[in-house]
């Protein structure tokens, strides 16, 4: 299927329905595909073919996320360009992708003069939100774009190995790279997430988190079912928890800084969150402390995705009913798991040397099946390293245990070894989210003429509280005992995080160092 066939078939269902609402505005089924149809023909005539690369420069947008309809519908790639990168990261990345054409709002013209001229391949510019006498001159405006085009059919459907996506994967880590992810990779997804979550009736799926992400892909599922996308256009805990219970919500997406930001929130406990079917969270560990306040705050429909741009979202999952053991208790003993391994991926532990590990013994997370990439754009090298051994690698640290559940104890690069004893940082990071007085944390390494390296915990108080370090020390030695325990606690107001919320631990690294 192509993106668009997500949005046909729930067309299919009913095209009076609604389907994409922001700010009060509902556009039909059948407004949004005719849209994208007009979006289609516009490409096309300004030279736009099967197999192009087409980015996308746009905060939460109902028009930004109808245009990737366009895209798929001329045969084209999507490429999605987050806003919040540096000018510099967003012209390597169109420049890797080979983009011919970009669309982007007003907001950002100033991003974007500031690169197209170092982008010769880029072509074709417009403006999705500004008129003749707004938008830059060397842009098209959106009138001009959609005026072009017959806005008939021009694409043959496409085989399942053809790009659907080429999406960045950041660069905080090194230069970014071009994930390649198929047809038959985004159909893997969403049948996992049709088969392990819960969907009663037409679902409204609220994406307050950025379409460019996770809250984007999302979509997919709720279209095939004829279901209602809300779109935030900016993230605000407030109004997400007002738009749950205007909209009847039934399925959102939040990572775990912004779960805890809800739970902290003075009108959680007065809102009606009664017609939420599941509550997404992942792309970061949560605390197993907050997740069971969640499960009896906001309620039994807390359920965890686990998975990574190369193999989008559904490596395990954990429906909301796997919260919980049969007599309706919390199983508070998979609160720390991942879930189990989806049902169409393999997953395997293995060692440094290729071997497969059994239930138990820990090493890197390893998974095959249609879920996985089609490899790193332009990158054989990486490509290859990735997929040592027949498997691809995520570079997680985890184990199954006997019933089958992923626990991912670190990522590699995050472990922390010192006086000889491997300590993983999210284990302690699990035990500083139990302290009453935590917001949030990272745990990282640093060096120690001592130890080699020494834990050090940065953590960021809840409102109104100022955490004792000598205390905090004490409180995580008391549950995982003396040589997991910081050596060093600090206390910041905030934490540094990127673009999508993760929290930077190279800048913490980084930070820490110079302040020594």
């Amino acid at each position: 299927m192509r993106l668009a066939d997500y949005l046909d078939k729930g067309a299919s269902l009913g095209p009076d329905a609604p389907c994409l609402t922001t700010d009060g505005t509902t556009s039909s089924y059948a407004d949004v595909q005719e849209l994208s149809r007009r979006v289609a023909g516009g490409l096309v005539a300004r030279g736009v073919a099967p197999g192009d690369a087409v980015a996308i420069v746009s905060s939460n947008d109902p028009v930004a996320f109808t245009t990737v309809f366009g895209i798929s519908r001329v045969g084209a790639v999507w490429c999605p360009i987050n806003p919040r990168n540096e000018a510099s990261e967003n012209r390597e990345l169109l420049e890797l992708f080979g983009c011919t054409t970009l669309v982007f709002q007003a907001s950002y013209a100033g991003l974007v003069d500031q690169i197209r001229g170092d982008l010769p391949a880029l072509t074709t510019l417009v403006c999705l939100d500004a008129g003749p006498d707004d938008a830059p001159a060397w842009a098209l405006t959106w009138t001009e774009l959609l005026d072009a085009g017959d806005g008939v059919e021009v694409a043959a459907p496409p085989t399942g190995d053809d790009l659907a996506m080429i999406v960045g994967t950041g660069g905080t880590t090194g230069r970014p790279k071009g994930v390649l992810l198929t047809h038959h990779n985004l159909e893997t997804m969403t049948a996992i997430t049709l088969m392990s979550y819960p969907f009663e009736g037409r679902p409204v799926y609220l994406a307050l988190a950025p379409l460019t992400h996770a809250a984007g892909v999302l979509c997919f599922p709720v279209l095939a079912l004829g279901g209602e996308v809300v779109v935030m256009r900016t993230p605000a805990v407030g109004g997400f928890l007002e738009h749950v219970e205007r909209h009847r919500v039934t399925h959102t997406f939040l990572p775990p800084t912004l779960v805890y930001m809800v739970l902290a929130h003075e009108r959680l406990d007065v809102t009606d969150l009664s017609t939420l079917q599941c509550f997404w969270y992942g792309a970061a560990p949560m605390s197993a402390a907050r997740l069971e306040e969640a499960l009896t705050r906001i309620g039994p429909v807390m359920a965890q995705l686990f998975g990574q741009t190369e193999a989008p979202m559904m490596i395990a999952t954990l429906p909301p009913r796997a919260h919980f053991r049969d007599d309706g208790s919390i199983a508070l003993e998979r609160l720390s798991s991942a879930g189990r391994p989806a049902p169409l991926v393999t997953v395997s532990i293995m060692a440094a040397d290729g071997t497969l590990l059994p239930p138990g013994d820990t090493g890197e997370i390893v998974v095959r099946g249609s879920l996985v990439m089609a490899g790193y754009h332009r990158d054989p090298a990486a490509t290859a390293e990735a997929s040592a051994h027949g498997w691809h690698h995520t570079g997680d640290v985890g184990y199954l245990d006997d019933d089958g559940y992923l626990f991912i104890v670190d990522r590699a690069k995050d472990m922390v070894i010192t006086g000889g004893f491997n300590v993983y940082s999210t284990e302690v990071e699990q035990a500083l989210m139990a302290h009453p007085d935590v917001q949030d944390c990272a745990v990282v390494g640093l060096p120690d003429e001592k130890w080699g390296e020494r834990v050090v915990a940065v953590v960021q108080p809840r409102a109104g509280a100022r955490p004792d370090p000598a205390e905090v020390t004490a409180f995580v030695k008391a549950r995982i005992g003396s040589v997991k325990a910081p050596k060093q606690v600090e206390v910041w107001s905030d934490l540094p995080r990127s673009k999508v919320g993760k929290v930077l631990k190279t800048d913490i690294k980084d930070r820490l160092r110079s302040e020594a």
